[in-house]
């Protein structure tokens, strides 16, 4: 789900973007405090289905004094919907890893992956990415990415390392090719050399929430819980049977996973099944969400 030029999401039953629908009535669709501040939302909801290790990334801050005025920082989450045996994430720096030493490894074409910690996931796992944080995503790995993107404005992704791949003119990876453009003096400009490492890192940026039980009674799960994560809001609902949904002042993303989800209440009668998403207005009053063997994410800016 997406208000990005680049990327903008359509309606289903309708020649209109949500972009265009935001615009034509911020208010019902974000909220008064929303709209009076933003104008729109910054809400990004991402698939992701990784074959292939993604680069090494990092972003830097909303108030890095080097953005341009069209610029922001791209706070993100990772929510792990699948992994294949021994998948797993980059994040963070390994114990002694350094400025110096990172810029050594990049310049000289070495393994950049050796001075990240891995970190094996399970169905369920929940990430909180800050900015400063050198993060990529490994092979085997489906995840949902929810973002946020100051409205108007372009996230920026500073590419650290790209696994000394190569493409051809199309894009398409070939070993007789060139490499993508990295971004090494931005990169090592934003990272945090100061965050907590090795076991102390972990527990400020994972929750685990084990694998949803879609045969069980309908359940909801808090996702973010007590990270310290003022950017996204997010939870978990699965199972068979009802779910009140409470009235929000924000807009909301819902996206089924597996199953299907039908909305109820007030001028609503909307059914959603695997694959689909629907953008839940700031207007809506309380509603009832009916689950079938679902597994669906909500995603939202606190």
């Amino acid at each position: 789900m997406s208000v990005e030029p680049d990327f903008p999401s359509r309606l289903a039953d309708e020649d209109a973007t949500l972009a265009e629908r935001v615009a034509a009535d911020p208010e019902g669709l974000v909220g008064a405090e929303r709209a009076a501040e933003w104008g729109s939302t910054g809400l990004l909801v991402k698939l992701l289905d990784a074959a292939a290790p993604l680069s090494v990334q990092i972003h830097p801050s909303d108030d890095d004094p080097a953005l341009g005025p069209e610029e922001s920082g791209k706070p993100e989450s990772w929510y792990v919907l699948d992994a294949e045996p021994g998948a797993g994430l980059y994040l963070g720096l390994a114990e002694g890893v350094d400025e110096a030493g990172m810029r050594q490894a990049i310049e000289a074409g070495e393994d950049v992956s050796a001075l990240l910690p891995f970190v094996p996931v399970a169905p369920g796992d929940f990430f909180v990415i800050e900015a400063g944080t050198p993060h990529a995503i490994g092979p085997g790995l489906t995840l949902v990415e929810p973002q946020r993107v100051l409205p108007g404005r372009r996230g920026l992704t500073y590419r650290y390392w790209d696994w000394n791949r190569r493409y051809d003119a199309e894009g398409r990876e070939d070993p007789a090719g060139a490499p993508r453009e990295l971004h090494l003096e931005r990169a090592l400009a934003v990272t945090r050399w100061d965050r907590p490492r090795g076991e102390a890192f972990l527990p400020e940026v994972r929750r685990r929430h084990g694998a949803p039980d879609l045969a069980g009674p309908a359940s909801r799960a808090d996702l973010v819980g007590d990270l310290a994560f003022p950017w996204i809001g997010a939870e978990r609902w699965a199972g068979t049977g009802a779910l009140p949904v409470p009235a929000m002042p924000r807009l909301r993303s819902l996206t089924v996973l597996g199953g299907a989800v039908t909305l109820r209440g007030e001028g609503v009668a909307l059914s959603l099944r695997r694959g689909e998403t629907a953008a839940l207005p700031a207007g809506l009053a309380p509603l009832e969400a009916r689950l079938e063997d679902a597994h669906a994410l909500v995603a939202w800016i606190p």
